[in-house]
Protein backbone atom coordinates (compact mmCIF):
# COMPACT_ATOMS: atom_id res chain seq x y z
CA UNK A 1 0.00 0.00 0.00
CA UNK A 2 1.52 3.27 -0.25
CA UNK A 3 0.25 7.06 1.25
CA UNK A 4 1.22 10.29 1.40
CA UNK A 5 3.37 12.09 4.35
CA UNK A 6 4.14 15.92 3.71
CA UNK A 7 3.97 15.40 0.13
CA UNK A 8 6.27 12.46 0.22
CA UNK A 9 5.48 8.77 -0.84
CA UNK A 10 5.20 6.02 2.17
CA UNK A 11 5.33 2.40 1.01
CA UNK A 12 4.47 -0.10 3.48
CA UNK A 13 4.13 -4.08 3.22
CA UNK A 14 0.89 -5.40 4.15
CA UNK A 15 0.69 -7.66 7.21
CA UNK A 16 -1.38 -11.11 6.76
CA UNK A 17 -4.68 -11.71 8.84
CA UNK A 18 -4.29 -15.62 8.34
CA UNK A 19 -0.50 -15.75 9.09
CA UNK A 20 0.94 -17.28 11.83
CA UNK A 21 3.58 -15.26 13.94
CA UNK A 22 6.33 -16.60 15.94
CA UNK A 23 7.46 -15.74 19.55
CA UNK A 24 9.98 -18.82 19.71
CA UNK A 25 10.91 -20.49 16.61
CA UNK A 26 9.87 -23.74 15.95
CA UNK A 27 9.65 -26.52 13.30
CA UNK A 28 6.38 -28.32 12.64
CA UNK A 29 9.06 -31.02 11.23
CA UNK A 30 9.95 -31.58 14.89
CA UNK A 31 5.82 -32.01 16.22
CA UNK A 32 4.40 -35.61 16.22
CA UNK A 33 1.48 -34.62 18.59
CA UNK A 34 -1.30 -32.12 18.25
CA UNK A 35 -3.67 -31.07 20.80
CA UNK A 36 -6.82 -29.00 21.09
CA UNK A 37 -8.54 -27.18 23.19
CA UNK A 38 -12.33 -27.20 21.83
CA UNK A 39 -14.19 -23.84 22.68
CA UNK A 40 -12.45 -20.75 20.58
CA UNK A 41 -10.56 -23.49 19.13
CA UNK A 42 -11.87 -26.74 17.29
CA UNK A 43 -14.97 -24.55 16.95
CA UNK A 44 -14.68 -20.79 16.55
CA UNK A 45 -18.05 -19.33 17.55
CA UNK A 46 -20.16 -16.10 16.19
CA UNK A 47 -20.04 -12.89 18.15
CA UNK A 48 -23.69 -13.19 18.25
CA UNK A 49 -23.71 -15.84 21.22
CA UNK A 50 -21.99 -12.47 23.27
CA UNK A 51 -25.48 -10.36 23.65
CA UNK A 52 -27.49 -13.97 24.61
CA UNK A 53 -25.03 -14.46 27.60
CA UNK A 54 -25.38 -11.18 28.51
CA UNK A 55 -29.08 -10.86 28.53
CA UNK A 56 -29.52 -14.47 29.99
CA UNK A 57 -27.00 -13.56 32.85
CA UNK A 58 -28.89 -9.88 33.42
CA UNK A 59 -32.36 -11.84 33.33
CA UNK A 60 -30.86 -13.93 36.15
CA UNK A 61 -29.63 -11.64 38.27
CA UNK A 62 -32.99 -9.79 38.37
CA UNK A 63 -35.06 -13.27 38.79
CA UNK A 64 -32.92 -14.85 41.13
CA UNK A 65 -30.72 -12.32 43.10
CA UNK A 66 -33.46 -10.01 42.89
CA UNK A 67 -31.30 -6.83 41.62
CA UNK A 68 -33.08 -3.78 39.90
CA UNK A 69 -35.63 -4.48 37.32
CA UNK A 70 -33.94 -1.15 35.78
CA UNK A 71 -31.01 -3.60 34.96
CA UNK A 72 -33.18 -4.62 32.12
CA UNK A 73 -32.82 -1.55 29.96
CA UNK A 74 -28.96 -2.36 29.01
CA UNK A 75 -28.54 -4.08 26.35
CA UNK A 76 -24.71 -5.71 25.18
CA UNK A 77 -22.57 -3.05 23.73
CA UNK A 78 -20.34 -5.33 20.77
CA UNK A 79 -17.74 -2.26 21.05
CA UNK A 80 -17.19 -2.17 24.94
CA UNK A 81 -14.72 -4.42 26.12
CA UNK A 82 -11.83 -5.63 25.08
CA UNK A 83 -9.82 -8.93 26.83
CA UNK A 84 -7.07 -8.84 28.86
CA UNK A 85 -8.82 -5.87 31.27
CA UNK A 86 -8.27 -5.96 34.45
CA UNK A 87 -11.16 -5.48 37.19
CA UNK A 88 -10.31 -3.88 40.62
CA UNK A 89 -13.42 -5.45 42.45
CA UNK A 90 -12.39 -2.94 45.32
CA UNK A 91 -12.32 0.56 43.20
CA UNK A 92 -12.20 0.68 39.19
CA UNK A 93 -12.00 -0.97 36.23
CA UNK A 94 -9.33 -0.71 33.56
CA UNK A 95 -6.13 -2.06 31.82
CA UNK A 96 -2.93 -2.18 32.84
CA UNK A 97 0.05 -1.45 31.23
CA UNK A 98 2.98 -2.37 32.92
CA UNK A 99 1.20 -1.38 36.64
CA UNK A 100 -0.37 1.59 35.74
CA UNK A 101 -3.90 2.43 35.19
CA UNK A 102 -3.48 4.74 32.37
CA UNK A 103 -5.49 7.93 32.44
CA UNK A 104 -7.05 7.53 29.13
CA UNK A 105 -8.79 4.08 30.45
CA UNK A 106 -10.18 3.07 34.27
CA UNK A 107 -13.77 3.38 34.00
CA UNK A 108 -15.81 2.85 37.15
CA UNK A 109 -19.13 1.83 35.23
CA UNK A 110 -19.47 3.05 32.12
CA UNK A 111 -17.65 6.41 33.46
CA UNK A 112 -14.17 7.33 33.05
CA UNK A 113 -12.46 7.87 36.07
CA UNK A 114 -10.09 11.60 35.82
CA UNK A 115 -6.47 11.08 37.03
CA UNK A 116 -6.91 13.04 40.03
CA UNK A 117 -8.94 10.05 41.33
CA UNK A 118 -7.07 7.36 40.13
CA UNK A 119 -4.21 9.18 41.95
CA UNK A 120 -6.04 9.39 45.14
CA UNK A 121 -7.44 5.81 45.23
CA UNK A 122 -4.24 4.12 45.00
CA UNK A 123 -2.44 6.06 47.54
CA UNK A 124 -0.81 8.98 45.29
CA UNK A 125 0.25 7.09 42.67
CA UNK A 126 -1.02 5.67 39.57
CA UNK A 127 1.24 2.35 40.02
CA UNK A 128 -0.37 -0.64 40.96
CA UNK A 129 1.52 -2.79 43.30
CA UNK A 130 2.47 -5.94 41.67
CA UNK A 131 1.20 -7.88 44.93
CA UNK A 132 -2.51 -6.57 43.75
CA UNK A 133 -1.90 -7.93 40.35
CA UNK A 134 -3.24 -11.43 39.00
CA UNK A 135 -1.39 -14.38 39.94
CA UNK A 136 -0.38 -16.78 38.10
CA UNK A 137 -3.99 -17.86 36.75
CA UNK A 138 -4.96 -13.99 35.95
CA UNK A 139 -6.47 -13.30 39.82
CA UNK A 140 -5.08 -11.00 42.15
CA UNK A 141 -6.00 -10.46 46.04
CA UNK A 142 -8.47 -7.23 44.80
CA UNK A 143 -8.06 -7.64 40.77
CA UNK A 144 -9.00 -9.95 38.22
CA UNK A 145 -8.08 -10.27 34.98
CA UNK A 146 -10.59 -11.19 32.09
CA UNK A 147 -8.27 -13.22 29.65
CA UNK A 148 -11.05 -15.75 27.89
CA UNK A 149 -13.38 -14.61 25.13
CA UNK A 150 -16.28 -15.44 26.96
CA UNK A 151 -15.62 -12.96 29.59
CA UNK A 152 -16.52 -9.75 27.40
CA UNK A 153 -20.06 -9.74 27.98
CA UNK A 154 -19.28 -10.66 31.74
CA UNK A 155 -17.37 -6.85 31.49
CA UNK A 156 -20.05 -5.54 30.08
CA UNK A 157 -22.44 -6.80 32.59
CA UNK A 158 -20.37 -5.78 35.35
CA UNK A 159 -20.23 -2.16 34.14
CA UNK A 160 -23.37 -2.17 33.55
CA UNK A 161 -24.73 -3.27 36.68
CA UNK A 162 -22.49 -0.88 38.63
CA UNK A 163 -23.36 2.32 36.48
CA UNK A 164 -27.06 1.97 37.31
CA UNK A 165 -26.59 1.50 41.20
CA UNK A 166 -24.13 4.39 40.64
CA UNK A 167 -26.83 6.92 38.92
CA UNK A 168 -29.50 5.89 40.70
CA UNK A 169 -27.32 6.08 44.18
CA UNK A 170 -27.90 2.65 45.54
CA UNK A 171 -25.31 1.27 48.48
CA UNK A 172 -23.84 -1.68 47.45
CA UNK A 173 -20.57 -3.34 48.10
CA UNK A 174 -18.58 -3.94 44.92
CA UNK A 175 -17.59 -6.71 46.24
CA UNK A 176 -21.01 -8.47 46.73
CA UNK A 177 -21.73 -7.12 43.48
CA UNK A 178 -18.87 -8.75 41.64
CA UNK A 179 -19.66 -12.14 43.11
CA UNK A 180 -23.24 -11.96 42.01
CA UNK A 181 -22.24 -11.14 38.17
CA UNK A 182 -20.03 -13.36 37.88
CA UNK A 183 -22.23 -16.82 39.58
CA UNK A 184 -24.74 -15.39 37.15
CA UNK A 185 -22.45 -15.76 33.94
CA UNK A 186 -21.01 -18.76 35.44
CA UNK A 187 -25.44 -20.14 35.40
CA UNK A 188 -25.52 -19.19 32.19
CA UNK A 189 -22.72 -21.86 31.75
CA UNK A 190 -23.36 -24.31 34.50
CA UNK A 191 -26.93 -24.94 33.41
CA UNK A 192 -26.17 -25.44 29.49
CA UNK A 193 -27.79 -22.60 28.85
CA UNK A 194 -25.33 -21.22 26.21
CA UNK A 195 -25.08 -24.86 25.08
CA UNK A 196 -28.67 -25.07 24.29
CA UNK A 197 -28.27 -21.81 22.20
CA UNK A 198 -25.37 -23.31 19.71
CA UNK A 199 -27.11 -26.58 19.30
CA UNK A 200 -30.23 -25.28 18.36
CA UNK A 201 -28.26 -23.11 15.86
CA UNK A 202 -24.96 -24.34 14.93
CA UNK A 203 -24.68 -22.88 11.46
CA UNK A 204 -25.60 -19.37 12.78
CA UNK A 205 -23.29 -19.80 16.17
CA UNK A 206 -20.13 -22.27 14.82
CA UNK A 207 -17.60 -20.59 11.99
CA UNK A 208 -15.05 -22.71 10.23
CA UNK A 209 -16.23 -25.64 10.50
CA UNK A 210 -15.39 -27.25 7.00
CA UNK A 211 -11.64 -25.49 7.88
CA UNK A 212 -11.29 -27.50 11.15
CA UNK A 213 -12.00 -30.66 9.64
CA UNK A 214 -9.50 -29.85 6.33
CA UNK A 215 -6.89 -29.04 9.60
CA UNK A 216 -7.56 -32.27 11.01
CA UNK A 217 -7.60 -34.49 8.39
CA UNK A 218 -4.50 -32.72 6.63
CA UNK A 219 -2.90 -33.58 9.75
CA UNK A 220 -3.62 -37.07 10.25
CA UNK A 221 -3.06 -37.67 6.56
CA UNK A 222 0.46 -36.74 7.48
CA UNK A 223 1.12 -39.40 10.34
CA UNK A 224 0.12 -36.65 13.59
CA UNK A 225 -1.39 -38.04 16.62
CA UNK A 226 -3.99 -35.40 17.70
CA UNK A 227 -5.91 -35.33 20.93
CA UNK A 228 -8.60 -33.36 22.77
CA UNK A 229 -8.74 -31.89 26.45
CA UNK A 230 -11.57 -29.78 26.46
CA UNK A 231 -13.85 -28.69 29.77
CA UNK A 232 -16.96 -28.55 27.96
CA UNK A 233 -19.18 -31.61 28.34
CA UNK A 234 -19.46 -34.99 25.86
CA UNK A 235 -22.90 -34.38 24.30
CA UNK A 236 -22.09 -30.70 23.24
CA UNK A 237 -18.21 -31.45 22.39
CA UNK A 238 -20.19 -35.04 20.02
CA UNK A 239 -22.71 -32.65 18.34
CA UNK A 240 -20.22 -29.72 17.48
CA UNK A 241 -17.77 -31.53 16.08
CA UNK A 242 -20.54 -33.89 14.23
CA UNK A 243 -21.62 -30.94 12.56
CA UNK A 244 -17.97 -29.39 11.83
CA UNK A 245 -16.08 -32.75 10.90
CA UNK A 246 -18.87 -35.79 10.43
CA UNK A 247 -20.18 -38.43 13.14
CA UNK A 248 -16.90 -40.60 12.53
CA UNK A 249 -14.91 -37.35 14.07
CA UNK A 250 -13.62 -39.66 17.36
CA UNK A 251 -11.64 -41.95 14.69
CA UNK A 252 -9.56 -38.66 13.73
CA UNK A 253 -8.31 -38.64 17.44
CA UNK A 254 -6.29 -40.68 19.43
CA UNK A 255 -7.15 -39.74 22.81
CA UNK A 256 -10.25 -37.41 23.92
CA UNK A 257 -10.87 -36.14 26.88
CA UNK A 258 -13.93 -34.02 28.39
CA UNK A 259 -14.75 -31.70 31.29
CA UNK A 260 -10.95 -31.87 32.36
CA UNK A 261 -11.35 -29.63 34.51
CA UNK A 262 -8.89 -27.13 33.16
CA UNK A 263 -6.06 -25.42 34.62
CA UNK A 264 -5.95 -27.99 37.57
CA UNK A 265 -6.14 -30.65 35.07
CA UNK A 266 -2.30 -29.50 34.60
CA UNK A 267 -1.52 -29.23 38.63
CA UNK A 268 -3.81 -31.73 40.51
CA UNK A 269 -2.52 -34.93 40.59
CA UNK A 270 -5.62 -36.63 42.89
CA UNK A 271 -8.81 -36.82 40.03
CA UNK A 272 -8.08 -40.09 38.16
CA UNK A 273 -9.83 -40.56 34.08
CA UNK A 274 -13.63 -41.90 34.21
CA UNK A 275 -14.69 -43.77 30.68
CA UNK A 276 -17.52 -42.50 29.05
CA UNK A 277 -20.04 -44.83 27.34
CA UNK A 278 -21.72 -43.79 24.10
CA UNK A 279 -24.59 -42.45 26.25
CA UNK A 280 -22.12 -40.08 28.47
CA UNK A 281 -22.54 -42.47 31.81
CA UNK A 282 -19.69 -42.92 34.16
CA UNK A 283 -18.16 -46.59 33.94
CA UNK A 284 -15.84 -47.61 37.06
CA UNK A 285 -13.14 -49.67 35.90
CA UNK A 286 -9.33 -48.45 36.71
CA UNK A 287 -7.88 -46.91 33.61
CA UNK A 288 -4.97 -48.27 32.98
CA UNK A 289 -4.54 -47.19 28.78
CA UNK A 290 -6.12 -44.37 27.14
CA UNK A 291 -7.97 -46.26 23.92
CA UNK A 292 -8.78 -44.58 20.54
CA UNK A 293 -12.48 -43.74 20.00
CA UNK A 294 -13.04 -43.24 23.41
CA UNK A 295 -14.16 -40.44 25.67
CA UNK A 296 -12.34 -39.96 29.01
CA UNK A 297 -13.46 -37.49 31.63
CA UNK A 298 -11.36 -35.36 34.10
CA UNK A 299 -8.47 -37.04 35.07
CA UNK A 300 -4.95 -35.07 35.21
CA UNK A 301 -1.88 -34.40 33.02
CA UNK A 302 0.81 -36.50 35.27
CA UNK A 303 -1.53 -39.80 34.19
CA UNK A 304 -2.11 -38.70 30.69
CA UNK A 305 2.19 -38.54 30.57
CA UNK A 306 2.28 -41.56 31.75
CA UNK A 307 -0.15 -43.02 29.81
CA UNK A 308 0.50 -41.79 26.51
CA UNK A 309 4.34 -40.91 26.93
CA UNK A 310 3.63 -37.60 25.10
CA UNK A 311 6.37 -35.36 26.39
CA UNK A 312 8.19 -32.10 25.95
CA UNK A 313 8.62 -30.27 22.32
CA UNK A 314 7.36 -33.13 20.03
CA UNK A 315 3.99 -31.89 21.61
CA UNK A 316 1.79 -28.91 19.87
CA UNK A 317 -0.73 -27.90 22.08
CA UNK A 318 -3.34 -25.07 20.89
CA UNK A 319 -6.30 -23.33 22.87
CA UNK A 320 -7.47 -19.69 23.16
CA UNK A 321 -6.85 -19.09 26.82
CA UNK A 322 -3.35 -17.96 27.88
CA UNK A 323 -3.69 -19.16 31.57
CA UNK A 324 -5.91 -22.04 31.46
CA UNK A 325 -5.14 -23.51 28.35
CA UNK A 326 -1.24 -23.14 27.87
CA UNK A 327 0.90 -21.48 30.75
CA UNK A 328 1.57 -24.73 32.62
CA UNK A 329 2.01 -26.87 29.55
CA UNK A 330 4.70 -24.82 28.37
CA UNK A 331 6.12 -23.37 31.66
CA UNK A 332 6.02 -26.84 33.47
CA UNK A 333 6.47 -29.60 31.02
CA UNK A 334 8.05 -28.00 28.21
CA UNK A 335 5.24 -28.81 25.29
CA UNK A 336 5.21 -26.04 22.61
CA UNK A 337 2.05 -23.88 22.49
CA UNK A 338 0.26 -22.17 20.30
CA UNK A 339 -2.66 -19.38 21.20
CA UNK A 340 -5.64 -18.72 18.93
CA UNK A 341 -6.32 -14.98 19.17
CA UNK A 342 -9.41 -14.34 16.73
CA UNK A 343 -9.50 -10.79 17.79
CA UNK A 344 -6.26 -11.14 15.63
CA UNK A 345 -7.55 -10.93 12.54
CA UNK A 346 -9.07 -7.30 12.97
CA UNK A 347 -6.60 -6.07 14.15
CA UNK A 348 -4.01 -7.26 11.80
CA UNK A 349 -7.00 -5.34 9.14
CA UNK A 350 -6.28 -2.13 11.30
CA UNK A 351 -3.42 -1.92 11.19
CA UNK A 352 -3.13 -2.50 7.39
CA UNK A 353 -5.54 0.88 7.31
CA UNK A 354 -3.49 3.76 5.61
CA UNK A 355 -5.51 5.97 8.29
CA UNK A 356 -3.50 3.89 11.08
CA UNK A 357 -0.10 3.71 8.69
CA UNK A 358 -0.20 7.56 8.62
CA UNK A 359 -1.09 8.26 12.05
CA UNK A 360 1.68 5.25 13.10
CA UNK A 361 4.27 7.58 11.04
CA UNK A 362 3.54 10.95 11.90
CA UNK A 363 3.86 9.92 15.46
CA UNK A 364 6.92 8.67 15.79
CA UNK A 365 8.27 11.70 13.57
CA UNK A 366 6.74 13.86 15.91
CA UNK A 367 8.34 11.74 19.21
CA UNK A 368 11.49 12.34 17.41
CA UNK A 369 11.07 15.95 17.03
CA UNK A 370 10.37 16.54 20.82
CA UNK A 371 13.38 14.41 21.63
CA UNK A 372 15.84 16.36 19.50
CA UNK A 373 14.39 19.62 19.84
CA UNK A 374 13.61 20.18 23.85
CA UNK A 375 16.72 21.73 24.17
CA UNK A 376 15.87 24.50 22.44
CA UNK A 377 13.93 26.83 25.53
CA UNK A 378 13.19 30.37 23.81
CA UNK A 379 9.78 31.19 23.94
CA UNK A 380 8.86 31.00 20.50
CA UNK A 381 11.00 26.95 20.15
CA UNK A 382 8.87 26.38 23.58
CA UNK A 383 5.24 27.23 21.50
CA UNK A 384 6.15 24.86 18.52
CA UNK A 385 6.83 22.09 21.28
CA UNK A 386 3.74 22.55 23.27
CA UNK A 387 2.05 22.03 19.52
CA UNK A 388 4.02 19.13 18.77
CA UNK A 389 2.89 17.74 21.80
CA UNK A 390 -0.69 18.37 21.75
CA UNK A 391 -0.85 16.84 18.77
CA UNK A 392 0.92 14.02 18.92
CA UNK A 393 -1.43 13.41 22.11
CA UNK A 394 -4.25 13.63 19.79
CA UNK A 395 -3.01 11.28 17.42
CA UNK A 396 -2.38 9.04 20.28
CA UNK A 397 -5.94 9.17 21.14
CA UNK A 398 -7.03 8.74 17.23
CA UNK A 399 -4.76 5.74 16.72
CA UNK A 400 -6.31 3.57 19.77
CA UNK A 401 -9.98 4.56 19.11
CA UNK A 402 -9.22 2.74 15.78
CA UNK A 403 -9.36 -0.35 17.81
CA UNK A 404 -11.98 0.53 20.75
CA UNK A 405 -12.85 3.82 22.08
CA UNK A 406 -12.48 2.88 25.30
CA UNK A 407 -9.22 0.77 26.01
CA UNK A 408 -7.55 0.57 22.64
CA UNK A 409 -5.90 -2.47 20.78
CA UNK A 410 -5.44 -5.69 22.99
CA UNK A 411 -1.84 -5.95 22.15
CA UNK A 412 -0.37 -2.49 22.74
CA UNK A 413 -0.98 0.86 24.18
CA UNK A 414 1.10 3.38 22.61
CA UNK A 415 4.02 2.25 22.47
CA UNK A 416 4.48 -0.19 24.90
CA UNK A 417 2.90 -3.97 25.03
CA UNK A 418 -0.35 -4.42 27.29
CA UNK A 419 -0.01 -7.54 29.75
CA UNK A 420 -2.27 -9.58 27.96
CA UNK A 421 0.34 -8.99 24.82
CA UNK A 422 3.21 -9.71 27.21
CA UNK A 423 1.65 -13.42 28.90
CA UNK A 424 0.63 -14.07 25.03
CA UNK A 425 4.59 -13.44 23.75
CA UNK A 426 5.36 -15.55 27.71
CA UNK A 427 3.24 -18.48 27.13
CA UNK A 428 2.75 -19.14 23.07
CA UNK A 429 5.22 -20.45 20.73
CA UNK A 430 2.75 -19.29 18.26
CA UNK A 431 -0.21 -17.03 17.69
CA UNK A 432 -2.61 -16.96 15.20
CA UNK A 433 -6.39 -15.93 14.57
CA UNK A 434 -7.76 -19.31 13.82
CA UNK A 435 -6.49 -22.89 13.41
CA UNK A 436 -7.27 -22.28 9.19
CA UNK A 437 -4.33 -20.76 9.47
CA UNK A 438 -2.66 -23.95 9.72
CA UNK A 439 -3.45 -24.61 5.85
CA UNK A 440 -1.47 -22.05 4.85
CA UNK A 441 1.63 -23.84 6.05
CA UNK A 442 3.48 -27.50 5.26
CA UNK A 443 3.55 -29.78 7.90
CA UNK A 444 7.51 -29.02 8.04
CA UNK A 445 7.28 -25.65 8.06
CA UNK A 446 9.47 -23.48 10.61
CA UNK A 447 8.60 -20.71 12.05
CA UNK A 448 11.03 -18.02 12.83
CA UNK A 449 10.14 -14.62 14.99
CA UNK A 450 11.16 -11.72 14.15
CA UNK A 451 14.48 -9.51 15.61
CA UNK A 452 12.85 -6.34 17.29
CA UNK A 453 15.07 -4.21 18.70
CA UNK A 454 15.27 -3.27 22.40
CA UNK A 455 15.66 0.60 23.17
CA UNK A 456 19.31 0.73 23.06
CA UNK A 457 19.33 -1.20 20.11
CA UNK A 458 17.34 1.71 18.59
CA UNK A 459 18.65 4.74 19.21
CA UNK A 460 17.30 6.80 16.37
CA UNK A 461 13.73 7.38 16.52
CA UNK A 462 13.31 5.56 12.96
CA UNK A 463 14.49 2.70 13.49
CA UNK A 464 11.10 2.22 15.44
CA UNK A 465 8.74 2.46 12.12
CA UNK A 466 6.59 -0.03 10.75
CA UNK A 467 8.68 -3.09 9.32
CA UNK A 468 8.75 -3.29 5.66
CA UNK A 469 8.63 0.72 5.01
CA UNK A 470 10.89 2.95 2.57
CA UNK A 471 12.82 5.83 4.14
CA UNK A 472 11.35 8.34 2.45
CA UNK A 473 13.11 12.42 1.45
CA UNK A 474 11.00 13.76 4.18
CA UNK A 475 11.82 11.10 6.91
CA UNK A 476 15.93 11.38 5.54
CA UNK A 477 16.00 14.59 6.04
CA UNK A 478 13.90 14.57 9.66
CA UNK A 479 16.59 11.74 10.45
CA UNK A 480 19.64 14.46 10.14
CA UNK A 481 18.08 16.99 12.49
CA UNK A 482 20.00 17.30 15.89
Amino acid sequence: VTTSLGGSSLVCSLLNPAAIYANNEISLRDVEVYGFDYDYTLAQYADALHPEIFSAARDILIEHYKYPEGIRKYDYDPSFAIRGLHYDIQKVSGKDHFGLMMSAHPLRGLQPVPDEEVIDLYGGTQHIPLYQMSGFYGKGPSIKQFMDIFSLPEMALLSCVVDHFLGHGLEFDQAHLYKDVTDAIRDVHVKGLMYQWIERDMEKYILRGDETFAVLSRLVAHGKQLFLITNSPFSFVDKGMRHMVGPDWRQLFDVVIVQADKPSFFTDRRKPFRKLDEKGSLHWDRITRLEKGKIYRQGNLYDFLRLTEWRGPRVLYFGDHLYSDLADLMLRHGWRTGAIIPELEREIRIINTEQYMHSLTWQQALTGLLERMQTYQDAESRQVLAAWMKERQELRCITKALFNAQFGSIFRTFHNPTYFSRRLVRFSDLYMASLSCLLNYRVDFTFYPRRTPLQHEAPLWMDQLCTGCMKTPFLSDMAHIR
